[in-house]
Protein backbone atom coordinates (compact mmCIF):
# COMPACT_ATOMS: atom_id res chain seq x y z
CA UNK A 1 0.00 0.00 0.00
CA UNK A 2 1.15 3.27 -0.86
CA UNK A 3 2.08 5.12 2.02
CA UNK A 4 1.19 9.26 3.19
CA UNK A 5 2.79 11.68 5.53
CA UNK A 6 0.09 13.59 8.05
CA UNK A 7 0.41 17.40 8.58
CA UNK A 8 -0.75 19.88 10.52
CA UNK A 9 -0.68 23.18 11.68
CA UNK A 10 0.00 23.80 15.25
CA UNK A 11 -3.05 25.33 15.78
CA UNK A 12 -4.19 21.92 15.86
CA UNK A 13 -3.58 21.75 19.73
CA UNK A 14 -2.39 18.04 19.48
CA UNK A 15 -0.54 17.14 22.95
CA UNK A 16 2.69 16.34 21.86
CA UNK A 17 2.41 12.84 23.48
CA UNK A 18 -0.16 12.24 20.45
CA UNK A 19 2.15 13.77 17.99
CA UNK A 20 5.26 11.50 18.77
CA UNK A 21 2.96 8.56 19.19
CA UNK A 22 1.05 9.05 16.09
CA UNK A 23 4.00 10.50 13.45
CA UNK A 24 2.51 13.31 13.03
CA UNK A 25 4.17 16.58 11.49
CA UNK A 26 3.92 19.92 12.62
CA UNK A 27 4.28 22.89 11.01
CA UNK A 28 4.27 26.33 13.35
CA UNK A 29 2.54 29.46 13.53
CA UNK A 30 4.58 32.25 14.71
CA UNK A 31 3.19 34.08 17.04
CA UNK A 32 4.84 37.64 18.06
CA UNK A 33 5.23 38.26 21.77
CA UNK A 34 6.25 42.06 22.44
CA UNK A 35 7.66 42.06 19.36
CA UNK A 36 9.98 38.89 19.46
CA UNK A 37 8.60 36.21 16.66
CA UNK A 38 8.41 32.67 18.74
CA UNK A 39 7.46 29.73 16.94
CA UNK A 40 4.30 28.62 18.24
CA UNK A 41 5.60 24.37 18.09
CA UNK A 42 9.18 23.28 18.88
CA UNK A 43 9.82 19.47 18.10
CA UNK A 44 11.44 18.61 21.32
CA UNK A 45 10.08 21.15 23.50
CA UNK A 46 7.10 21.14 26.18
CA UNK A 47 3.80 22.84 24.49
CA UNK A 48 2.27 23.07 27.47
CA UNK A 49 5.10 24.67 29.44
CA UNK A 50 5.51 27.00 26.58
CA UNK A 51 1.63 27.86 26.70
CA UNK A 52 1.52 28.57 30.35
CA UNK A 53 4.49 31.17 30.19
CA UNK A 54 2.58 32.31 27.07
CA UNK A 55 -0.62 32.81 29.08
CA UNK A 56 1.16 34.48 32.53
CA UNK A 57 3.06 36.46 29.99
CA UNK A 58 -0.64 37.62 28.54
CA UNK A 59 -2.22 38.27 32.29
CA UNK A 60 1.11 41.02 32.82
CA UNK A 61 -0.26 42.42 29.48
CA UNK A 62 2.10 41.40 27.08
CA UNK A 63 1.51 42.59 23.37
CA UNK A 64 0.73 39.77 21.11
CA UNK A 65 0.19 38.78 17.50
CA UNK A 66 0.21 35.69 14.91
CA UNK A 67 1.52 35.73 11.19
CA UNK A 68 0.14 32.64 9.24
CA UNK A 69 1.96 30.31 7.72
CA UNK A 70 3.05 30.93 4.17
CA UNK A 71 3.23 28.78 1.22
CA UNK A 72 6.81 28.39 1.23
CA UNK A 73 7.04 27.37 5.32
CA UNK A 74 4.22 24.88 4.08
CA UNK A 75 6.15 23.42 0.92
CA UNK A 76 9.37 23.17 2.69
CA UNK A 77 7.63 21.34 5.52
CA UNK A 78 5.92 18.44 3.35
CA UNK A 79 8.78 18.43 0.71
CA UNK A 80 10.71 15.66 2.80
CA UNK A 81 7.72 13.79 2.76
CA UNK A 82 7.51 14.33 -1.70
CA UNK A 83 11.29 13.66 -1.74
CA UNK A 84 10.65 9.97 -0.29
CA UNK A 85 7.30 9.44 -2.19
CA UNK A 86 4.79 9.81 -0.25
CA UNK A 87 1.43 11.64 -0.55
CA UNK A 88 0.56 14.48 2.05
CA UNK A 89 -2.31 15.24 3.82
CA UNK A 90 -2.59 18.81 5.47
CA UNK A 91 -5.19 19.62 8.24
CA UNK A 92 -5.68 23.18 8.58
CA UNK A 93 -7.11 25.53 10.82
CA UNK A 94 -10.44 27.18 9.42
CA UNK A 95 -10.68 29.31 6.05
CA UNK A 96 -13.37 31.34 8.16
CA UNK A 97 -10.92 32.53 11.15
CA UNK A 98 -7.46 32.65 8.49
CA UNK A 99 -5.87 32.34 5.59
CA UNK A 100 -3.52 29.57 6.57
CA UNK A 101 -5.91 26.74 4.04
CA UNK A 102 -5.05 28.90 0.98
CA UNK A 103 -1.55 28.88 1.60
CA UNK A 104 -1.46 25.37 2.03
CA UNK A 105 -3.65 25.19 -1.22
CA UNK A 106 -0.76 26.71 -2.81
CA UNK A 107 1.82 24.53 -1.16
CA UNK A 108 -0.45 21.38 -2.51
CA UNK A 109 -0.54 23.04 -6.15
CA UNK A 110 3.84 23.67 -6.18
CA UNK A 111 3.74 20.38 -4.95
CA UNK A 112 1.68 17.79 -7.32
CA UNK A 113 3.30 20.70 -10.11
CA UNK A 114 6.97 19.47 -9.19
CA UNK A 115 5.42 15.94 -7.86
CA UNK A 116 3.39 14.94 -10.61
CA UNK A 117 2.93 11.19 -9.47
CA UNK A 118 2.22 12.08 -6.06
CA UNK A 119 -1.21 13.71 -4.14
CA UNK A 120 -1.43 16.06 -1.71
CA UNK A 121 -5.01 16.97 -0.03
CA UNK A 122 -5.29 19.66 2.39
CA UNK A 123 -8.55 19.65 4.31
CA UNK A 124 -9.82 22.84 6.17
CA UNK A 125 -11.19 21.71 9.30
CA UNK A 126 -13.86 24.20 9.67
CA UNK A 127 -12.21 24.52 13.24
CA UNK A 128 -9.41 25.49 15.07
CA UNK A 129 -7.41 23.94 18.54
CA UNK A 130 -8.37 20.73 18.79
CA UNK A 131 -11.13 20.83 16.32
CA UNK A 132 -8.92 20.61 13.71
CA UNK A 133 -6.41 18.33 15.77
CA UNK A 134 -9.25 15.33 16.82
CA UNK A 135 -9.69 15.19 12.87
CA UNK A 136 -6.28 15.07 12.47
CA UNK A 137 -5.48 12.17 14.84
CA UNK A 138 -8.34 10.33 13.47
CA UNK A 139 -6.77 10.34 10.02
CA UNK A 140 -3.55 9.09 12.08
CA UNK A 141 -5.42 6.31 13.86
CA UNK A 142 -7.25 5.54 10.09
CA UNK A 143 -3.45 5.27 8.55
CA UNK A 144 -2.74 2.62 11.22
CA UNK A 145 -5.53 0.67 10.11
CA UNK A 146 -4.15 0.37 6.90
CA UNK A 147 -6.69 2.95 5.17
CA UNK A 148 -6.26 4.07 2.17
CA UNK A 149 -4.86 8.03 1.33
CA UNK A 150 -8.41 8.19 -0.63
CA UNK A 151 -10.68 7.03 2.41
CA UNK A 152 -8.88 9.43 4.81
CA UNK A 153 -9.74 12.27 2.78
CA UNK A 154 -13.16 11.14 1.92
CA UNK A 155 -13.91 10.49 5.58
CA UNK A 156 -12.29 14.03 6.55
CA UNK A 157 -14.69 15.82 4.05
CA UNK A 158 -17.52 13.58 4.85
CA UNK A 159 -17.56 14.40 8.25
CA UNK A 160 -16.30 18.21 8.10
CA UNK A 161 -19.11 20.00 9.19
CA UNK A 162 -19.76 17.11 12.59
CA UNK A 163 -17.28 18.30 14.38
CA UNK A 164 -18.82 20.84 16.94
CA UNK A 165 -16.95 23.03 19.74
CA UNK A 166 -18.45 25.30 22.19
CA UNK A 167 -15.86 27.40 23.97
CA UNK A 168 -16.41 30.38 26.67
CA UNK A 169 -13.92 32.67 27.81
CA UNK A 170 -12.87 34.80 30.88
CA UNK A 171 -12.40 38.39 29.78
CA UNK A 172 -14.16 40.14 26.87
CA UNK A 173 -11.06 42.31 25.84
CA UNK A 174 -9.30 39.67 23.64
CA UNK A 175 -12.46 39.03 21.58
CA UNK A 176 -12.76 42.81 21.55
CA UNK A 177 -9.10 43.28 20.16
CA UNK A 178 -10.13 40.79 17.44
CA UNK A 179 -13.18 42.35 16.36
CA UNK A 180 -15.22 39.73 17.46
CA UNK A 181 -17.67 42.08 19.97
CA UNK A 182 -17.88 45.66 20.27
CA UNK A 183 -15.91 47.70 22.82
CA UNK A 184 -19.43 48.62 24.15
CA UNK A 185 -20.91 44.98 24.66
CA UNK A 186 -16.74 44.21 26.44
CA UNK A 187 -17.59 46.80 28.92
CA UNK A 188 -20.95 46.01 29.65
CA UNK A 189 -20.25 42.28 29.70
CA UNK A 190 -17.33 42.61 31.86
CA UNK A 191 -18.98 44.93 34.31
CA UNK A 192 -22.55 42.70 34.37
CA UNK A 193 -19.99 39.42 34.76
CA UNK A 194 -22.07 38.16 31.16
CA UNK A 195 -19.86 35.39 29.90
CA UNK A 196 -20.28 34.67 25.77
CA UNK A 197 -20.52 30.88 24.98
CA UNK A 198 -19.47 30.76 21.11
CA UNK A 199 -19.21 27.71 18.39
CA UNK A 200 -17.77 27.36 15.47
CA UNK A 201 -20.14 27.95 12.54
CA UNK A 202 -21.33 26.38 9.90
CA UNK A 203 -18.66 27.95 7.63
CA UNK A 204 -15.70 28.14 10.15
CA UNK A 205 -16.37 31.09 11.23
CA UNK A 206 -16.71 32.13 15.73
CA UNK A 207 -20.35 32.83 16.42
CA UNK A 208 -21.83 33.94 19.44
CA UNK A 209 -24.24 31.61 20.25
CA UNK A 210 -26.03 33.10 24.02
CA UNK A 211 -24.83 34.67 26.77
CA UNK A 212 -25.49 33.64 30.72
CA UNK A 213 -24.14 35.30 33.37
CA UNK A 214 -21.19 34.02 35.59
CA UNK A 215 -18.34 31.58 34.79
CA UNK A 216 -19.78 28.54 36.34
CA UNK A 217 -23.23 28.64 34.77
CA UNK A 218 -21.10 29.14 31.63
CA UNK A 219 -19.17 26.23 32.02
CA UNK A 220 -22.11 24.24 32.99
CA UNK A 221 -23.99 25.56 29.40
CA UNK A 222 -21.03 24.19 27.69
CA UNK A 223 -21.53 20.54 29.18
CA UNK A 224 -25.54 21.36 28.49
CA UNK A 225 -24.93 22.03 25.01
CA UNK A 226 -22.87 18.65 24.49
CA UNK A 227 -25.45 16.39 25.98
CA UNK A 228 -27.60 17.98 23.00
CA UNK A 229 -25.56 17.85 20.12
CA UNK A 230 -23.12 14.91 21.09
CA UNK A 231 -23.56 11.49 19.06
CA UNK A 232 -22.11 8.40 21.06
CA UNK A 233 -20.09 10.30 23.31
CA UNK A 234 -18.41 6.88 24.76
CA UNK A 235 -17.80 5.65 21.80
CA UNK A 236 -15.47 8.85 20.40
CA UNK A 237 -12.40 10.47 21.86
CA UNK A 238 -13.15 14.05 22.96
CA UNK A 239 -11.18 16.73 24.12
CA UNK A 240 -11.18 20.31 26.55
CA UNK A 241 -8.49 22.69 26.20
CA UNK A 242 -7.89 25.72 28.50
CA UNK A 243 -5.85 28.89 28.21
CA UNK A 244 -4.15 28.01 32.16
CA UNK A 245 -7.56 27.01 33.86
CA UNK A 246 -7.07 23.48 34.43
CA UNK A 247 -9.27 23.06 37.45
CA UNK A 248 -12.38 24.68 35.02
CA UNK A 249 -11.54 22.21 32.70
CA UNK A 250 -11.41 19.42 34.97
CA UNK A 251 -15.11 20.63 36.47
CA UNK A 252 -16.39 20.67 33.00
CA UNK A 253 -14.74 16.90 32.32
CA UNK A 254 -16.61 15.66 35.11
CA UNK A 255 -19.98 17.28 34.04
CA UNK A 256 -19.64 15.77 30.62
CA UNK A 257 -18.73 12.06 31.82
CA UNK A 258 -21.79 12.32 33.84
CA UNK A 259 -23.33 12.47 30.27
CA UNK A 260 -21.81 9.50 29.28
CA UNK A 261 -18.03 11.24 28.00
CA UNK A 262 -15.28 8.51 28.86
CA UNK A 263 -12.34 8.92 26.84
CA UNK A 264 -11.32 13.02 27.42
CA UNK A 265 -7.80 14.56 25.92
CA UNK A 266 -7.37 17.35 28.13
CA UNK A 267 -4.73 20.07 26.83
CA UNK A 268 -3.34 23.63 27.27
CA UNK A 269 -5.12 25.79 24.24
CA UNK A 270 -2.12 26.57 21.75
CA UNK A 271 -0.28 29.66 21.97
CA UNK A 272 -1.61 30.88 18.13
CA UNK A 273 -5.33 30.57 18.77
CA UNK A 274 -5.07 31.40 22.57
CA UNK A 275 -3.52 34.23 21.73
CA UNK A 276 -7.05 35.87 20.41
CA UNK A 277 -9.17 34.31 23.03
CA UNK A 278 -6.93 35.25 25.98
CA UNK A 279 -6.29 33.39 29.53
CA UNK A 280 -9.50 31.65 30.73
CA UNK A 281 -10.65 30.15 28.30
CA UNK A 282 -12.14 26.96 28.01
CA UNK A 283 -13.48 24.70 24.96
CA UNK A 284 -15.12 21.36 24.00
CA UNK A 285 -14.65 19.85 21.13
CA UNK A 286 -16.70 16.45 19.76
CA UNK A 287 -18.12 14.74 17.12
CA UNK A 288 -22.41 14.82 16.59
CA UNK A 289 -24.92 15.83 14.28
CA UNK A 290 -23.97 17.90 11.31
CA UNK A 291 -23.60 21.63 12.48
CA UNK A 292 -24.96 23.31 9.76
CA UNK A 293 -28.34 21.60 10.32
CA UNK A 294 -28.23 21.88 14.40
CA UNK A 295 -27.28 25.74 14.12
CA UNK A 296 -29.97 26.33 11.62
CA UNK A 297 -32.52 24.70 13.97
CA UNK A 298 -31.72 26.25 16.81
CA UNK A 299 -31.73 29.33 14.78
CA UNK A 300 -35.39 29.20 13.47
CA UNK A 301 -36.60 27.99 17.04
CA UNK A 302 -34.96 31.48 18.66
CA UNK A 303 -36.89 33.10 15.77
CA UNK A 304 -40.14 31.40 17.00
CA UNK A 305 -39.39 32.19 20.44
CA UNK A 306 -39.02 35.71 19.91
CA UNK A 307 -42.65 35.90 17.33
CA UNK A 308 -44.20 33.83 20.40
CA UNK A 309 -42.70 36.69 23.23
CA UNK A 310 -44.15 39.67 21.28
CA UNK A 311 -47.59 37.91 20.59
CA UNK A 312 -47.48 37.35 24.77
CA UNK A 313 -46.81 41.20 24.75
CA UNK A 314 -49.07 42.18 22.66
CA UNK A 315 -46.86 43.53 20.56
Amino acid sequence: MKKFDIYADSGANIPDSIVDEYNINVVPFTCVIDGVETPCYKKGQSSREMALKFYAAMREGCDTSTTLINCDKFYEAIEPSLKKGNDVIITTISSGISGTYKQACAAAERAMENYPELKVHVFDAYNASMGEGLFTLAAARMRNENKTFDEVCSWLEANKLNMHSVFTVSDLKYLKKGGRVSATKAIAGTLLNIKPVLVAGAHGTIEVAETVRGRKKALARLAEMFGEEVVNPSAQTISICHADCEDDANYLADLIRAKGASDIIIEVYDICTGSHVGPGTVALFFMGEDRSVTLAAKEKNSVIKNIAAKFRRGE
